[in-house]
C-alpha cells in the first residue's frame, strides 16, 4: 500500500498516478476521506479514555453521595467510551478497505495508457530468416518427442502438457543454466513452498484486480503461486532488515487459471496453467531500488543473449503494471512462427508498496522503515522452449543448442527428431 502521509502531502500526484493507469482519481479522494475519518475517530476515543481515566482518579478520592453519583457517571462514560472504540474500529476497516484499493503510485516516465501502449526501450539482435517452411513449436515438439499436449489434456484438461525426452532434459538444462547465472551475480537460490496463504498473496498485490487468475484450495485457505515472487516476499514478512540488498533467485512451478484467456494461444505451451520458473527477488533501501530496477533488468537480458534469442525490451504502459508496480520492463523475444514479439520475462520496481502491506522495514538513523522490493523473471520454462525451438529450428525438424546451453545437455549441439 503507499505511504499515506504522501498522499495527504500530494494527493494530484496520486491522482495523476491514477489517470495515468485509466483508473478511478475519486479513489484517492476517498481514502483521504476515510484517512480523515479514522484520525476523527481516533481523537474521540482518545479523548473519552482520557475523560474516563481522570474520572476513575476522582472516583478513588470521593467518598459517600458524591463517589455515588461519580460512579454512576464513570458508568455512562464506560458505554461510550465502548462505543467509541467500535467506532474507531469500524474506521480502521473503512480506511484499511479505501487503502487496499488504490495501486502504487506510477513512477514519473513511464508511459500512461493500457496494453497497447508500451514505449520499445531497444531491439537487439537479427530476426531469423528461414530458406524453409517454419514450423511452430509444437510441431517441432512433436517431431522431437518433447512435448506431450494430448496427454496432458487427458490427464488435466486443457492447457496442461508433459514435457517428455529432450524436452524435460531442456527444462532441466534451462534452469541449471539461470542458477549458475543468478550465482554468479550474488543471488541466494531458494525452492520455496508454492502454496501460501492469504496475507502473502494480499501483500503482494494478487487478491485484487487479478485474482481470478489465482487457484485457490478453499478447504485449507491457500493459494497456488502465480509466480515465487509471492513467498519470496513473504519471507521476510513483519522483519526489520539489515544487511540490504537481500537477493534471492526462487525455482518454483507456477500455477494460473488464465481466466478470460479462452481462445488465446490455445496450441502448444505459450498460455498454460503451469509451468516452472526462476524468479529474482530484492529487498533493498528504497533510494537504491532504480539501480537495483536496472541490474535486474541486466540479468533478464544476459540470459536471453546466452539463449541467443532476438528480443525487445519495452516500457510498459501505467494500465498494464498491476496494483503493486511503480514501472515494469519486459523483454519480448521473437516467435518465428507467428511473426511478433512475445514476452519471455519481466521486472517490476513495487518500491515499498509491498513491504507496506507485510510490515518489510530496515533499520536507519531516523528509526525504522518500510524497505524496497522488487521481482524479476529469470526464466520462464514453457514460453523459453517455445522460443528457443521456433528460433533455432532447422529445415529438417532438428534444432539448434545454443553454445551456453551444451553443458547442461551433455555436449549436444543438436536436438534431433526421435528416429532420425
Amino acid at each position: 500500500m503507499i505511504d499515506l502521509r504522501f498522499v495527504r502531502n500530494d494527493p494530484d500526484r496520486v491522482r495523476r498516478s491514477q489517470e495515468a493507469r485509466g483508473e478511478d482519481p475519486g479513489l484517492v479522494d476517498a481514502l483521504l476521506a476515510a484517512d480523515e475519518a479514522r484520525r476523527a475517530a481516533v481523537a474521540a476515543e482518545d479523548g473519552l479514555r482520557a475523560e474516563q481515566k481522570t474520572l476513575s482518579k476522582q472516583v478513588g478520592r470521593a467518598q459517600g453521595e458524591e463517589r455515588e453519583k461519580l460512579r454512576l457517571q464513570a458508568a455512562e462514560l464506560s458505554e461510550r467510551v465502548g462505543a467509541a472504540a467500535a467506532d474507531r474500529a469500524a474506521a480502521d476497516d473503512r480506511l484499511r478497505a479505501a487503502h487496499l484499493a488504490v495501486p502504487n503510485v506510477v513512477q514519473e516516465g513511464a508511459p500512461p495508457g493500457g496494453e497497447q501502449d508500451f514505449v520499445t526501450l531497444r531491439e537487439v539482435g537479427e530476426l531469423p530468416t528461414y530458406d524453409f517452411q517454419v514450423r511452430d513449436h509444437l510441431e517441432l515438439g512433436q517431431l522431437l518427442g518433447a512435448i506431450d499436449t494430448e496427454r496432458g489434456a487427458k490427464v488435466s484438461g486443457a492447457r496442461f502438457y508433459f514435457l517428455t525426452g529432450v524436452g524435460a532434459l531442456l527444462e532441466l538444462a534451462l534452469l541449471n543454466l539461470a542458477v549458475a547465472t543468478a550465482l554468479e551475480g550474488g543471488f541466494t537460490p531458494m525452492v520455496p513452498p508454492v502454496l501460501v496463504g492469504p496475507q502473502a498473496m494480499e501483500g503482494t498485490g494478487f487478491l485484487g484486480a487479478h485474482a481470478s487468475e489465482v487457484y485457490r484450495l478453499e478447504a485449507d485457505d491457500l493459494y497456488l503461486v502465480g509466480t515465487a515472487e509471492v513467498p519470496l516476499a513473504g519471507y521476510h514478512a513483519g522483519e526489520i532488515l539489515t544487511d540490504l540488498p537481500r537477493r534471492y533467485a526462487g525455482w518454483s512451478s507456477c500455477f494460473r487459471r488464465e481466466a478470460g484467456s479462452y481462445g488465446k494461444d490455445t496450441r502448444g505451451i505459450i498460455r498454460v496453467h503451469q509451468f516452472e520458473k526462476v524468479e529474482m527477488f530484492v529487498y533493498c533501501d528504497p533510494d537504491q531500488a532504480a539501480a537495483e530496477h536496472q541490474r535486474l533488468l541486466g540479468f533478464e537480458e544476459q540470459m536471453l543473449g546466452l539463449l541467443e534469442l532476438p528480443y525487445r525490451v519495452i516500457d510498459v504502459a501505467a494500465g498494464d503494471l498491476g496494483s503493486s508496480a511503480a514501472r515494469k520492463f519486459d523483454c519480448e523475444a521473437w516467435l518465428p512462427s507467428q511473426q511478433t514479439y512475445r514476452e519471455l520475462t519481466s521486472t517490476s520496481n513495487c518500491t515499498d508498496f509491498q513491504a507496506r502491506r507485510l510490515g518489510i522495514r530496515r533499520r536507519t538513523a531516523d528509526g525504522v522503515s518500510p524497505v524496497a522490493t522488487l521481482n524479476g523473471t529469470l526464466v520462464a520454462m514453457a514460453r523459453t522452449i517455445a522460443v528457443l525451438l521456433e528460433v533455432h529450428q532447422q529445415a529438417d525438424g532438428s534444432v539448434r543448442v545454443p553454445v551456453a546451453l551444451r553443458p547442461y545437455l551433455g555436449g549436444r549441439e543438436v536436438l534431433s527428431p526421435v528416429g532420425a
